[in-house]
């Protein structure tokens, strides 16, 4: 793997553009949650896939996809940002997050179960915890099948399941996520399934859109409080959510939590989180859905996106 470039800075979040050995690139990152520092939460966030074949209505990974990574093409990324702060590879920091989660959804790629079989082993890590963030692709009931035993043997009660969610019209969620996928019955029956007492519970992720409704009753048919959270981020900067003329409900600016959805999903019982990052990482490129090359690829700029300067290595 060879580091072609880099954007961000050390105090919040850093974007690396690889290339792998067969010519094709990547994008991994790693980030803190200021004011957190980084000796007590460290975030990686890895590629899975070279770019993505679902092309969500405001991710810039879509309409790019060349395959699958392998299992050490995906370490390759992970002992890149590892050994470039802990050589001897022991990370003694107690919330250590690995989210699959970059280009890519992981439920495509089976190897993301080889990486987390052997990642436990690899690093001396206690504060480890893994992360897939996925859209439950049709088709992929035996990656499911297999996590929850990965899950049950190695994370026992540290391991974070997101599903993406974004809105519960199911034509308005096909128009955003244009690929085949579990309906919320399916992701609903697959957590029950998955849930054992202790451990976290499964995120239902909403990147809230104006115009796009979110009802709490029909959520509330199939996802127990009990055993489901809300999170809820704001639609962030990419070339796709402006060309298809999205805006975020969710002001980036405004960090309280007086929005009407918030306060009737709290009403149903769940736990429904913000989750608001600084803003300066939009400018970075770290955000979710965006894809700092494809601004390399573009050539022009993006209102409230890519703003920092983009340090190619050669």
């Amino acid at each position: 793997m060879k580091i072609i470039g880099k954007t961000g800075t050390d105090d919040l979040a850093m974007v690396y553009i690889a290339e792998m050995n067969n010519g094709k690139m990547v994008e991994f990152v790693e980030s803190i949650q200021p004011p957190i520092p980084r000796e007590k939460k460290w975030v990686l966030i890895l590629s899975t896939l070279f770019g993505c074949p679902v092309g969500c209505g405001f991710c810039d990974a879509g309409k790019y996809y060349q395959g699958k990574l392998s299992k050490d093409e995906i370490f390759a990324q992970i002992d890149f940002l590892i050994t470039n702060r802990f050589p001897n590879r022991k990370i003694p920091i107690p919330k250590f997050k690995i989210q699959f989660a970059r280009m890519g959804d992981p439920a495509f790629n089976e190897n993301v179960l080889r990486v987390l079989e052997e990642l436990p082993h690899r690093y001396d890590a206690k504060g480890l915890m893994p992360c897939i963030s996925t859209i439950a692709p049709s088709g992929t009931e035996n990656f499911f099948e297999e996590l929850i035993h990965i899950k049950k043997k190695l994370y026992k009660n540290r391991f974070q399941l997101q599903f993406s969610i974004h809105t519960t019209d199911d034509k308005m969620r096909d128009w955003l996520i244009p690929a085949k996928k579990w309906n919320l019955s399916k992701i609903a029956q697959f957590g029950e399934k998955y849930f054992e007492n202790g451990d976290r519970k499964i995120t239902l992720n909403f990147v809230l859109v104006n115009g796009i409704s979110v009802e709490p009753k029909i959520l509330h048919k199939h996802f127990s409080p009990e055993k489901f959270l809300i999170k809820i981020t704001p639609l962030n900067p990419t070339y796709q959510a402006e060309k298809n003329e999205l805006s975020s409900y969710i002001n980036p600016y405004q960090k309280n939590e007086d929005y009407e959805i918030v306060n009737e999903l709290r009403a149903f019982g769940y736990d429904v989180i913000i989750s608001i990052g600084e803003v300066d990482e939009n400018y970075i490129g770290s955000n979710c859905g965006q894809y700092v090359a494809r601004h390399l690829k573009e050539k022009k700029s993006i209102k409230n996106g890519y703003k920092y300067r983009i340090q190619k290595h050669h």
